[in-house]
């Protein structure tokens, strides 16, 4: 048999299989059970959650020669057929390669034809937003009032390209971002399933790299596999993701609050020999600030969920030594310099500016002191001594 990656061996078959879209998944079923079927649906939402998986699911459930139900068979011709992309029925067309007037003329008689054999004549139509003006103009009046057994989906990931005569015929569903605690969980089911063994710290770094797109932490996890062998080691994964690893991040902040320039440099200079992408390790950092304001501002750590027990325990105490101000102004650096990459030759030594500036705002007066000064003390600016350093973690 030929090999199948990951997302497509594990693409949903039934409803209750995708992913994060429950709500979604039981309307769709309630109405198939009800009787109440639209005859076009507008499928929205980012890449790889689950919008072209569930529509193909709705075309099996409308066609399914064991009945209409909201749970097909997956064992029938017209099932396999579907499932395989090739059924007779039901029509894909991919609107980024088939995107003019003259396809859409052609869909439109061919939508004239009866089923040859199902229930429905189904046709989804992928990146609709890709359709130019004319194609939209020539599918309203069919979209509006298709033949009978004609069912349109249509999917797209940019809704604000579509002109508001196609969406207000049909029943959109907005297809959210994907939780990364379904996605862990998610791939926790399948490699139990394919019996391979990688931590929870290295699944952890897969998750993260998807951005809550499941297709893209399918994708991510087959890299991941790729490397082979019994046992895959934390430190390959997040060379193989481009993740920069904790440690480095805990060595940059202990740098900066303790404060220690030479071991600034350091850091920059390991990263750099390892191959790291420095832009990658300034967004990280970002994220890792960000973690230690939310630790420091909210008790709540669901939001913290994914970090592992160690990682979280020390974001605690460096939120015990910072101020949410201090944190913003180094946000604001970060952000800053992330934007400045783009303009300078010398990526590493803008990188190590960064981070030595980061080291040095301990020792300066912020901009609030300053007016505080001038305004209660008469003029006299307090200074803070760079002899007496913040204490080291």
């Amino acid at each position: 048999m030929t090999y199948k990656v990951i997302a497509r061996k594990w693409r949903p078959q039934q409803f209750d299989d995708v992913v994060g879209q429950h709500t979604i998944a039981r309307t769709l079923q309630n109405a198939i059970q009800l009787g109440r079927l639209a005859h076009a649906y507008l499928f929205t939402g980012t890449r790889g959650v689950g919008k072209t998986s569930t529509a193909r699911i709705l075309a099996k459930a409308l066609n399914c020669m064991q009945g209409l139900s909201p749970r097909p068979c997956d064992e029938c011709l017209s099932c396999v057929e579907i499932m395989q992309g090739n059924a007779t029925d039901v029509l894909e067309i991919d609107a980024a390669s088939n995107r003019g007037i003259g396809e859409i003329r052609e869909l439109r008689e061919n939508v004239q034809y009866a089923p040859s054999r199902d229930r429905h004549k189904i046709f989804i139509i992928d990146e609709v937003h890709m359709l130019t003006t004319e194609a939209f103009n020539a599918l309203l009046k069919t979209l509006e009032e298709p033949p009978p057994r004609v069912v349109f989906i249509l999917a797209t990931t940019e809704l604000y390209k579509i002109p508001q005569t196609i969406v207000s015929r049909c029943q959109q569903f907005d297809f959210r971002i994907i939780s990364f605690e379904d996605i862990f969980q998610r791939l926790k089911k399948i490699l139990t399933a394919e019996q391979i063994q990688i931590s929870d710290l290295s699944l952890r770094a897969v998750v993260k790299a998807s951005g809550g797109s499941m297709r893209d932490a399918e994708s991510a996890l087959q890299k991941v596999i790729s490397l082979g062998g019994e046992q895959i080691s934390d430190e390959d994964v997040s060379a193989l993701l481009g993740v920069v690893q904790q440690e480095f991040l805990n060595r940059m902040m202990q740098a900066i609050l303790t404060p220690d320039y030479q071991a600034v440099v350091d850091i920059i200079q390991q990263l750099f020999e390892r191959g790291h992408d420095l832009q990658n390790f300034l967004r990280a950092f970002m994220e890792f600030v960000r973690h230690i304001t939310i630790c420091k501002i909210s008790q709540a750590e669901y939001h913290l969920s994914l970090l592992p027990a160690e990682d979280l325990v020390y974001i605690k105490s460096v939120a015990g030594q910072l101020q949410v101000e201090e944190l913003i102004r180094y946000y604001d650096l970060l952000l800053k310099a992330d934007n400045e990459m783009r303009w300078t030759p010398f990526g590493q030594f803008h990188v190590e500016m960064t981070f030595l500036k980061l080291a040095s705002l301990p020792h300066l007066v912020s901009l609030e002191e300053i007016i505080a000064a001038i305004i209660d003390r008469g003029g006299a600016v307090p200074l803070r001594s760079a002899s007496q350093p913040r204490q080291a973690l």
